[in-house]
């Protein structure tokens, strides 16, 4: 799943969250690529470990969480080894960077979002004020700001303005990696659009490498090259977008259920159609397939092995024992 164009690659990754009810499985064996100037993007339910993912990929778990296996490589580096004071100075925000999500959670409030965004320069750069003063202009500017902006606090912006802010925040140590954590949450329909298109703007203008982040395959299909289809902590599908959203379609029983509880605009859908039954329960996941409780196609062989991802056609990968010999 990767080759020399890979600024990105992520090998068995395992994340485990150890709480008194016992070890959260959170993320299991996942691995994939992200190729220079690509946007990959990384879909599921709520819970199914997407921002677990994205937060090892900056050794930012929270605790009681803990990068327990696998590797993390940018460039070639693995990043795992790395000490909390290397993180600060020389990856995160220099070499991949995030775009949280909720902006307003990402901004304190007593400060002027000019002052925030200097500390961060400054924590990185040894740059003078006028330089980096108008660098953050800028950035500003670049995400369709005006410079004004630099001397208003928060609670004076709208929910587009603070989200094109952490943004601007995002890019202006100019990383190669961009993450996107559900950068839309809690905006209008109006806004999300000029986000999601400002987002796709930037990367073609700056050349960034991005891994956007949503629960909606309707605004994947907007932006992304290739999907990550993950559950309870798994990887189930990989696809190119085409593979994905074309005639074939997806292969994975979940990904098709997802699929088919996205309205299509330019298409008619018999019915939505819904996922019974609930995620499993990543303390004690279910043996076999963790799907296998909601599927309706499961087979005895899901009940009790898990399946490895196999690639069923070039770049296509699928986890599901529906769809192998063996």
């Amino acid at each position: 799943m990767a080759d020399t164009n890979d600024i990105l690659k992520v090998e068995n990754l395992k994340i485990n969250f150890f709480t008194r009810k016992g070890k959260v499985y959170a993320v299991d064996d996942v691995s994939f690529s992200l190729k220079k100037g690509e946007t990959l993007g990384l879909v599921g339910e709520s819970g199914c470990g997407k921002t677990t993912t994205v937060l090892g990929l900056m050794k930012m778990i929270p605790p009681p969480g803990k990068i327990t296996g696998g590797r993390i490589l940018i460039k070639g580096e693995d990043i795992i080894p790395l000490s909390e004071d290397e993180m600060r100075e020389k990856i995160r925000w220099e070499k991949i960077s995030m775009v949280f999500q909720g902006a307003m959670n990402c901004l304190t409030p007593v400060y002027t979002i000019g002052k925030q965004m200097m500390e961060t320069v400054q924590e990185h750069k040894e740059m003078e004020y006028l330089q980096a003063k108008k660098r953050i202009i800028n950035y500003l500017n670049l995400v369709g700001l005006p410079e004004d902006i630099i001397r208003r606090y928060p609670h004076e912006l709208s929910g587009g303005m603070k989200q094109r802010v952490v943004i601007a925040t995002a890019l202006f140590l100019e990383p190669e990696i961009v993450i996107c954590d559900e950068p839309t949450t809690a905006l209008d329909v109006v806004v999300q659009a000029q986000i999601i298109n400002l987002i796709k703007r930037l990367k073609k203008k700056l050349g960034l490498s991005v891994i956007f982040i949503t629960h909606d395959l309707a605004t994947e299909a907007e932006v992304a090259d290739r999907l990550l289809v993950m559950y309870a902590g798994k990887l189930v599908e990989i696809g190119t977008n085409e593979q994905i959203y074309g005639k074939r379609g997806p292969i994975h029983p979940y990904t098709e259920k997802l699929l088919k509880a996205t309205p299509r605009l330019h298409e008619k859908v018999e019915e939505l159609s819904f996922i019974p039954g609930t995620p499993p329960d990543l303390v004690d996941p279910p043996s076999g397939c963790r799907f296998h409780p909601r599927c309706l196609e499961v087979m005895e062989k899901c009940k009790k092995d898990i399946p490895s991802l196999i690639e069923v056609e070039p770049g296509h990968w699928i986890a599901c024992w529906r769809n192998t010999n063996d």
